[in-house]
C-alpha cells in the first residue's frame, strides 16, 4: 500500500479526533446559546468580531446550518453588520470544508458521494460561477455536502468561493433580520425576514427551473422542488 494513502488516512483520523476534542472542550459546543454571544461577542470590539468569525466558520465547516450563524449575527450586531459577518463566516466554513475534502478526505468523500461529484462537475463545468450561484440560492440542499463534494470535484476554487459568498447573502440577511428582531423585540423585523425568506425561496426555485437546462446537481433537491428528472447524457 502506498505510504501516502496511509498518511492521508492518519491525517483524517487525527483531524476528526481534534475536531471532537475542540467541540467537547471549547466554546464551540455552546455556540447556539445567546448567552455565549452576550458574554463573548457583543461589545468586545475586534476580538469579539474575530471570535465570531472563527467559531462561525468552524461551525459551518462541520455542518451547523449557516442560517443559525446569521441569526446569531443579527442578534449580536444588528441587521447589516450581522449579515456581513455571518456571510463571511459561512464563506470561511465553505473554504475549510472544501480544502478538507480536497487535501485530506478525498478518498472518503469520493467513496461516499461519487454520484453527486459527477453531477456537480457536469452541472458547473461550463459556467462555474453562475451555476454555483444558482445552487446557493436554492431554498433546499445541504451546504456541507455541497462544500465537500465541490472539494473533490474539478470545480475551480475561486469562482466557487466567490459565487458561494454572493449566494449566501440573501439568507444571511433574512436570518439576521430575524435575529435582530429578537434582540430589539421588533416584530416587523421578524415578519420581514419571514416574507423575504419565502420570496427568496420561490425566486431561487424559479431560477433553478429556468437555467438548469435539464441538468441536476442533486436528485433529492430536484424532488423537493418538484423538478422533472435530469436528462440522461
Amino acid at each position: 500500500m502506498n505510504y501516502r494513502v496511509i498518511l492521508r488516512g492518519l491525517a483524517v483520523i487525527a483531524s476528526l479526533a481534534l475536531l471532537g476534542y475542540l467541540v467537547k472542550t471549547t466554546q464551540l459546543a455552546s455556540l447556539l446559546d445567546e448567552q455565549w454571544i452576550d458574554r463573548e461577542v457583543r461589545g468586545q470590539g475586534l476580538s469579539g468580531d474575530l471570535l465570531f468569525l472563527a467559531i462561525g466558520g468552524l461551525a459551518t465547516a462541520i455542518g451547523v446550518p449557516r442560517q443559525v450563524i446569521a441569526f446569531l449575527g443579527g442578534y449580536a450586531y444588528g441587521i447589516w453588520t450581522g449579515t456581513l459577518l455571518a456571510t463571511l463566516a459561512a464563506g470561511l466554513g465553505c473554504v475549510l470544508a472544501f480544502y478538507y475534502a480536497r487535501l485530506l478526505g478525498r478518498s472518503l468523500i469520493s467513496a461516499r458521494y461519487s454520484g453527486r461529484i459527477r453531477k456537480l462537475d457536469d452541472f458547473v463545468q461550463n459556467n462555474p460561477f453562475s451555476m454555483t450561484l444558482l445552487i446557493r440560492l436554492l431554498p433546499v440542499g445541504s451546504n456541507l455536502v455541497t462544500n465537500l463534494v465541490a472539494g473533490v470535484s474539478r470545480v475551480r476554487s475561486l469562482p466557487f468561493f466567490t459565487a458561494s459568498l454572493l449566494g449566501y447573502l440573501p439568507q444571511s440577511l433574512v436570518f439576521a433580520l430575524v435575529g435582530g428582531g429578537v434582540q430589539v423585540d421588533s416584530a416587523w423585523h421578524i415578519v420581514l425576514g419571514v416574507t423575504l425568506f419565502i420570496v427568496a425561496g420561490i425566486l431561487g426555485a424559479q431560477l433553478y427551473h429556468r437555467f438548469r437546462h435539464g441538468k441536476s446537481f442533486d436528485e433529492q433537491v430536484d424532488a423537493k422542488l418538484g423538478e422533472a428528472p435530469a436528462e440522461k447524457g
